[in-house]
């Protein structure tokens, strides 16, 4: 049975040491999938941070297979409505 290596990336790289021995591409596609809902699950509010997730799967000769992508991009409209941070002004330089 073939070994799949399931690396992700959300914001920190956790690769997969280990493996997980599965029938075939579609079975490590499934799991891909079922990973990266869980992760979205379990750590909803940091997924909107803005960065990529991403799931890499590679075969035991560390060849990518694969890459599922995730990225939550808010709309113009809410970003607008959210007011920004900014510095305060920089003091005047009296001469």
């Amino acid at each position: 049975m073939p070994k799949y290596f399931f690396h992700v990336h959300d914001g920190q790289s956790f690769p997969d040491q280990q493996g997980t021995d599965l029938a075939n591409l579609t079975a490590a596609q499934l799991e891909a999938v079922q990973l990266m809902g869980q992760m979205m699950k379990d750590d909803s509010q940091a997924f909107w941070n803005g960065e990529d997730w991403r799931v890499q799967v590679t075969d035991e000769g560390d060849m990518t297979l694969f890459t599922l992508h995730f990225m939550a991009v808010q709309a113009a409209a809410i970003r607008s409505a959210t007011p920004l941070l900014t510095a305060p002004p920089a003091p005047s330089l009296q001469v």
